[in-house]
């Protein structure tokens, strides 16, 4: 064969490979086009007949949708319904919400968590009344202006409520791409969840915004779960790559996220005596920084001789706090240990116990010279609560009753209860 022919056969065999690369490219692009719509079919098909019956799905109050998505971020379905019913019973209009005290929202998220929320939703409510009429607006500039209203938030609101083909990209959406596009990419970096979100348009048949947006939730949530897919019933299977491909329990990719610190905490239970009989001492928290403006008991940060049991230091600490604030107690003793994980931090909070000395805590603060005034809030007798002049802290005691008022954190919520049901046995 000469150079001439050797050179006309490779470019031959150089087009044909140049064809067959743009038929697969073609069949690629049909084959994928095809699994899109397949997947948006059969998503909505399977929705129509298997969704939920969810409060807030059985109108299309954008104040309800946008309350239950709120709820809904860090938290179970099961266990937000209570919650958004005794919230919606309570604040039933934005305006409602937007003119409540700000110590009644957080009550009303007792036990929820990351009440920056709550605080947050309020803070978002007032800006609806002064703005827009105490209406929610509709306009997706004016909605991520919210305060709190983040991406997912915004498009959760824009396609719920007002049927706008806008992406709603949270954990479960992403888990469910992921394994049906077999998206190999790592969740956890905002250029994928970018990616997704610009997905989604392309996905969401016209005019089922809301429908598609809450189905691809709904299949993440119940179906597409995170360490069991229930494969077999999957209403997408059949097109699903990371399936076929059997990387369905290893989708999507996610980089593991940082540990949250542990800290070592040691609080005091102080049972109050005399006129403080059946109550026990509680403090506010700074009105900014985590937990803001909650009551919890009194309690300090631990040295590193706690986690082994070495507390001498530790309760010298503890014991200063309360002489500074002109208490007199009887020997403390262990209650309990309790732990409670927060985003970034984990709590190993010892509790011990003691009992308020008989002297009138008047008495004390005067013999001590500290510039205590006594506060009238309106939940409580005028001699139950003190607030230091100087720093503004608020401390009070409280009854039984008086926790259906005020806003605790999960963690001292749990140990009142038990405290306050008789539950007193000793470490």
């Amino acid at each position: 064969m000469t150079d001439e022919e050797t050179r006309n056969e490779a470019a031959n065999e150089s087009a044909a490979q140049e064809r067959e690369r743009r038929v697969r490219e073609r069949i690629g692009t049909v084959e994928a086009e095809e699994s899109k719509a397949y997947f948006s079919r059969e998503l909505l098909l399977w929705y129509d007949r298997s969704k939920r019956d969810l409060p807030w799905r059985r109108h299309r109050d954008p104040y309800f949708i946008w309350v239950s998505e709120i709820m809904l971020q860090q938290t179970r379905v099961d266990t937000v319904i209570p919650y958004f019913n005794r919230f919606i019973e309570r604040f039933p209009t934005i305006r409602d919400l937007a003119e409540a005290p700000q110590e009644d929202v957080v009550k009303m998220w007792e036990g929820l968590g990351y009440y920056s929320r709550a605080r947050n939703l309020q803070a978002a409510a007032q800006q609806i009344v002064e703005l827009h009429d105490g209406k929610m607006p509709s306009e997706r500039e004016h909605v991520f202006a919210l305060k709190g209203v983040g991406p997912y938030t915004a498009g959760a609101i824009l396609s719920i409520a007002f049927n706008r083909p806008e992406p709603a990209v949270d954990g479960n959406v992403m888990r469910v791409l992921s394994r049906y596009f077999l998206i190999e990419d790592d969740i956890a970096k905002p250029k994928t969840r970018v990616a997704m979100e610009k997905m989604i348009p392309e996905l969401i048949p016209e005019g089922r915004a809301s429908d598609f947006n809450q189905a691809l939730m709904e299949l993440g949530a119940l179906i597409c779960t995170p360490k069991s897919p229930h494969c077999l019933i999957c209403p997408v299977m059949e097109h699903c790559r990371g399936r076929i491909e059997g990387m369905e329990r290893d989708l999507p990719i996610k980089t593991k996220a940082k540990k949250p610190r542990p800290e070592q905490r040691l609080g005091v239970l102080l049972e109050g005596s005399g006129e403080h009989e059946g109550r026990v001492l509680v403090r506010r928290r700074p009105k900014t920084g985590l937990l803001a403006g909650m009551w919890e008991l009194p309690h300090i940060a631990a040295g590193s001789g706690a986690e082994a049991g070495d507390l001498g230091l530790d309760v010298a600490q503890l014991e200063e706090l309360l002489e500074d604030r002109g208490l007199a107690w009887s020997p403390m003793s262990p209650y309990l240990t309790a732990e409670h994980t927060f985003s970034h931090i984990h709590w190993t909070m010892r509790v011990l116990i003691a009992r308020e000395e008989s002297e009138t805590l008047a008495h004390l603060a005067a013999e001590s010279g500290v510039p205590y005034a006594v506060a009238v809030p309106e939940a409580a007798e005028a001699e139950d609560e003190l607030i230091d002049e100087e720093t503004g802290e608020e401390w009070r005691w409280i009854s039984r009753e008086d926790m259906e008022t005020i806003a605790f954190p999960n963690l001292f919520l749990n140990i009142l209860n038990r405290y306050f049901a008789g539950e007193s046995e000793r470490e």
